[in-house]
Order: C-alpha cells, then structure tokens, then sequence
C-alpha cells in the first residue's frame, strides 16, 4: 500500500482557453499570434476543404458554450503522414453564443482497417477527465459496417454518425441523456 493518496480529478474549469485557446479568451500575442491547431487546411489544399461542425450538449439538452474540442483524423489518402497542405490535428472551442465549433479540414481517407473517422477529445467546465470519441461519416455506411470500432457501438452507433451538411459535416455530441454518444475509456 502506499503512503500518498491519489490527488482528486479537477474539471478543466472556465479557465482552459486562456492557454490553448488564448484568442477565444481575448488575449492576443500568444502563440505568434495564432491559437495552435486553428488551421488544420493550407491554401494548396484548399479545393478539398469542408466544414466540420460539433455542437455538444450537457445534460439538460442545452448548448456548452465553453467547452474545447481536439479532434486527431488521417489525411484525405488514409495516412498519418504529414502532407503538404494538411495538419492531422486541431483545436477549437464552442462559440460563446451558439454553442459551434467549426473545424476546417478534410475529409479523412480510410485506413486499412477502419472507416474514415475522427478522434474528438472534448474538455469543459463540469467534466473532469476529458472524453473521447469517435465521429463518423454517415454517408460511408458500407465502410462504417465493416470497421471494428463502431461495430462495437451496437445500436448506438448513430451517436457517432456526422451528418452531411451544405459546407461539409455537422455532429452533435451529449455528454449525458437519452442521446448520450458513445464515449471510450482510454
């Protein structure tokens, strides 16, 4: 046994955008200037870039308006490599009034053995360990049947199903309720 107890979980708090997302806090002059993982699509690659829009929702169905979101995908030909024109990862939060938050990227190839998706890790105030999960594409549902990961999800696979909409994809994720996504324990 040991001698030290384990620290207790904090929640990220209404302070987490003043050092990951400086800009959506009102600061300026950090980071050079630019919030890091904000652009995700360069100019060379701007003919592929859609929309990825997130709303999550808290328990009693209503907006966050403070949460930040990570999301981690494979380029458009299905690899982690890094390409000319294209960061795998970004960063963003929730628009203060709306509750959206807007990632300009692309559409992710499939990998060998799973369906085009991204990794979202969502942190807010209230939550105390950040939550994982994985969106999907609906109109992929051939390759979305054969991967092992959302096969796993059984009936409530549909929490991880993005939506085509006009400039790209739009999901939304709750953290609680009848709707709750499918959320991992890594």
């Amino acid at each position: 046994m040991t001698a030290h107890k384990e620290s207790p979980s904090q929640t990220a708090g209404p302070y987490v955008h003043i050092g990951c997302t400086p800009s959506v806090a009102g600061l300026s002059g950090m980071y050079g200037g630019k919030d890091p993982g904000r652009t995700m699509v360069h100019p060379s690659l701007a003919a592929s870039k859609i929309a990825l829009t997130f709303r999550v929702y808290d328990g009693d169905g209503e907006p966050l308006k403070d949460a930040m979101l990570e999301i981690w995908q494979a380029g458009p030909d299905g690899s982690f490599n890094q390409t000319d024109g294209f960061e795998n990862w970004g960063r963003g939060a929730t628009d203060a009034e709306t509750g959206l938050a807007t990632f300009e990227t692309v559409k992710p190839g499939g990998l060998p053995d799973a369906a085009p998706h991204v990794l979202v890790w969502i942190v807010a105030r209230g939550i105390n360990l950040g939550l994982t999960t994985r969106v999907y594409f609906a109109d992929e549902a051939e390759q979305n049947a054969k991967d092992p990961i959302y096969r796993l999800a059984k009936d409530r696979a549909t929490t991880l199903l993005a939506r085509p909409v006009e400039a790209g994809y739009h999901h939304d994720i709750y953290l609680q309720g009848e709707l709750e996504t499918v959320f991992f324990d890594v």
